[in-house]
């Protein structure tokens, strides 16, 4: 939620990096790019007989313009490859996306893949007749919280989220964040993750805009507007009341340890600048820097998997756009604002989640907003 953001920034004087925000310090100031979400919360008997504990869903990043027509300019990298990204290979080879974007669960990769198929063909008589699509799909695990064995969502649920995705683009209003659809079961450095936006405007006038799906590292690691707050905080600071939505007390750190390694991070930039497919790969490594800087190592298990789209230089399905895209030198702003984007889509996602109660009675704290402002307001103060 950007209102709490802002707010830990008016209580410290503090801000992540440079370069300005966009209005709304999300992805929606990018012009033509919403982000929708579909949620699912149920409690329900365990498998076989019933969907069990469910903490998930489906977000879509929606991109403007005739997608299959004139594809988006892009670009991937990995960090660390323990993640899906369908669509990433043709990324790769073509340089470039031809859908929405869509975030799910790991478990549930092939069905909103299937949906998104389905969606496509449904609104574009084009596709699966003058050619096929590989729609991008990339997950994380959510099974620390969310039984992943018997609930899959439906097409109707894609197709919500992608509906919202559209209605936010333009709106002049942030996306939700936090506990919301991919991002509903994720945990991050320790406390409650889930989605994350940021923007940065470019001094060419141009504007990028981050989106993180955040489930990875561990609380000591964890660093807010460079305060190492992870190891400075004391275990069972007292959680904001606000952000506090679950029942029952608190989870006993023994018997619901940190899940450590266990996780993964997706993050999509995307600016309306004129980038080709070479530097959209080379903006899109520079999202590992910004997770770096939230207290992220990329460990072993976890899938650190990058995406940078440039919706300002597209040609057809056949020829690349003509105009000179920005390159060399010019690019560094372009570079300055996924790191900071990328690291403010991190925190923001963690102060817009609240805390859950989800699978075997597991609970994840929110990141007390209150401890964490005093915290980075003393350590800017000396």
């Amino acid at each position: 939620m950007v209102a709490r953001f802002a707010d830990l920034l008016g209580r410290t004087g503090t801000d992540v990096g440079l370069l300005p925000s966009g209005p709304t310090r999300s992805v929606h100031d990018v012009p033509g790019v919403g982000l929708g979400h579909a949620t699912f919360t149920l409690d329900g008997p365990a498998p076989p007989h019933g969907p069990g504990t469910v903490r998930t869903g489906v977000s879509v990043l929606h991109l403007p313009g005739d997608l299959f027509g004139s594809p988006v300019p892009a670009g991937g990298a990995v960090l660390n490859g323990a993640g899906e990204c369908t669509g990433f290979v043709t990324v790769t080879e073509w340089g470039r996306v031809e859908t929405p974007v869509f975030l799910t669960s790991t478990m549930s990769v092939g069905r909103v893949y299937d949906a998104a198929c389905l969606l496509l063909a449904e609104q574009d008589e084009r596709v699966g007749r003058d050619d096929v699509v590989i729609p991008v799909v990339a997950e994380c695990d959510d099974s620390g919280l969310s039984d992943p064995r018997r609930f899959r969502p439906t097409d109707e649920d894609v197709a919500r989220a992608w509906a919202a995705a559209r209605a936010g683009a333009d709106s002049g209003a942030p996306p939700d964040e936090g506990c919301v659809g991919a991002g509903t079961g994720m945990e991050c450095l320790g406390f409650k993750g889930g989605i994350g936006t940021a923007s940065r405007l470019l001094p060419d006038g141009h504007v990028l805009g981050a989106v993180v799906l955040t489930n990875f590292g561990s609380r000591e690691r964890l660093t807010v507007c460079g305060v190492p707050v992870g190891r400075l905080m004391p275990d069972g600071a007292p959680a904001d009341a606000a952000n506090d939505t679950s029942d029952g007390a608190p989870a006993d750190a023994a018997q619901h340890p940190d899940r450590g390694d266990r996780g993964s991070c997706i993050v999509v930039l995307v600016t309306d600048g004129p980038l080709d497919a070479h530097a959209c790969g080379r903006l899109a490594r520079r999202a590992g820097m910004g997770l770096a800087r939230t207290g992220s190592v990329a460990t072993h298990g976890s899938g650190e998997i990058f995406l940078a789209l440039a919706t300002g230089l597209r040609g057809d399905r056949v020829r690349a756009a003509e105009p000179p895209p920005v390159s060399g030198r010019d690019l560094d702003p372009y570079f300055a604002a996924a790191v900071e984007a990328t690291e403010e889509a991190v925190l923001t996602a963690l102060l817009a989640a609240t805390t859950t109660t989800g699978r075997d009675g597991r609970r994840v704290e929110a990141l007390p907003l209150d401890a964490v402002a005093d915290l980075v307001r003393r350590a800017s103060q000396r």
